[in-house]
């Protein structure tokens, strides 16, 4: 309850049609949300100072996609409700979000839904219970594969393919489920599930109970787990900077709930920025966690990858303490990577690229 409000927020506008009935959404919404970061605006001021610039460069932050798609009730994987069409458009997701409703109110609906850790429950049967339909579908397949293939790993495919299959049969969720093979394990990831998707799930709770909510340590020590007020959240997207902040002082909240999601979010893919600063704009590029320097510089020009040398890079943290480029390249702080350097979330780099 709360998910198309929270996504109206989190763009800004009102995209999703937001409405106190069941299956208010019916086609999914997709809006591209920027992710906060601080260290954008930081060091566009050192830049302009450096560079002697009378405005700071443009910021351009990381982005991530979010899809607003149907709920889920009890039955989906059977078709109940709008099931069908949620779980074909949840499939092409890389990441689950799931708003579950925290707080009491008896005039909005509750369409069969009694409390959240009930909800999770339903939540995670009816994407199980999907999964184990679509890994029968396999199983069936791949014996008819393994009977005529002379491929030596079709045979540990189906042994895995029957192992999900008994894992789910006895109401397992799958989560983090570890290939060892590699070259199994891509086939693994090609595999059309549910339940090994990274999953978030986001207490929606009252304006009452937000701040007690949001400091509770059984919501807030977990990493799957996010506390947020929907209301809150679409009342502070209305405000001006200066509104909003003044809001959230009388709160006593640092940032907006839409923040953390955000940030978690894009965690939650795996996802990490790197930066780059200059008098054209001051940018966060988006990676993969364990990602190369060649391709980290390949996210900004296909040819940079195949064109590699080196990467000039300093820590974030470094290059503030420092001042600017100069005075850190002065002190020994900016360092010199090759094509084996794996680029660190807020490593500011510029890459030396052949002709």
């Amino acid at each position: 309850m709360g998910k198309s409000t929270l996504f109206n927020a989190l763009l800004k506008k009102r995209v999703a049609l937001s409405a106190n009935y069941p299956f208010a959404t019916i086609e999914p919404n997709t809006g591209i949300v920027s992710v906060p970061d601080l260290r954008l605006e930081k060091l566009a001021e050192l830049v302009a100072k450096e560079e002697k610039m009378v405005a700071l460069p443009p910021l351009v932050p990381a982005v991530v996609e979010f899809v607003d798609i149907a709920g889920l009730v009890k039955g989906a994987s059977e078709g109940a409700g709008l099931g069908n069409q949620f779980l074909s458009h949840i499939r092409e997701v890389d990441a689950i979000v799931h708003v579950l409703r925290d707080f009491e109110d008896t005039n909005i609906v509750r369409e069969g839904s009694t409390d959240p850790n009930s909800d999770r429950v339903t939540l995670e049967t009816e994407l199980a219970l999907s999964d184990l339909q679509t890994i029968e579908k396999l199983v069936v397949a791949q014996e008819k594969q393994a009977k005529v293939s002379k491929d030596p790993l079709d045979g540990p495919k189906l042994e895995i393919l029957k192992l999900i299959q008994d894992d789910l049969a006895q109401g397992k969720i799958l989560g983090n489920y570890h290939i060892g093979d590699e070259r199994i394990a891509e086939w693994f990831k090609s595999l059309p599930l549910l339940t090994t998707k990274p999953v978030l799930y986001v207490h929606n709770v009252s304006e009452e109970e937000y701040v007690d909510k949001l400091r509770d340590p059984s919501l807030s020590a977990q990493d799957d787990r996010l506390v947020i007020s929907a209301k809150i959240e679409e009342e502070l997207s209305e405000l001006s900077e200066e509104e909003r902040e003044e809001y959230l002082k009388e709160l006593g909240i640092e940032e907006p709930g839409l923040n953390r999601l955000i940030k978690k979010a894009y965690s939650l893919l795996g996802l990490i920025s790197y930066l780059t600063a200059g008098k054209k704009e001051v940018r966060a590029w988006t990676i993969k966690k364990d990602t190369h320097a060649p391709q980290a510089a390949g996210v900004i020009h296909t040819d940079f990858e195949k064109k590699f040398i080196r990467a000039e890079v300093i820590t974030f943290d470094k290059y503030i303490e420092a001042g600017s480029i100069k005075a850190a390249k002065e002190k020994g702080w900016v360092k010199t990577e090759g094509k084996q350097y794996i680029v660190q979330d807020g490593d500011v780099i510029e890459f030396l690229i052949g002709s």
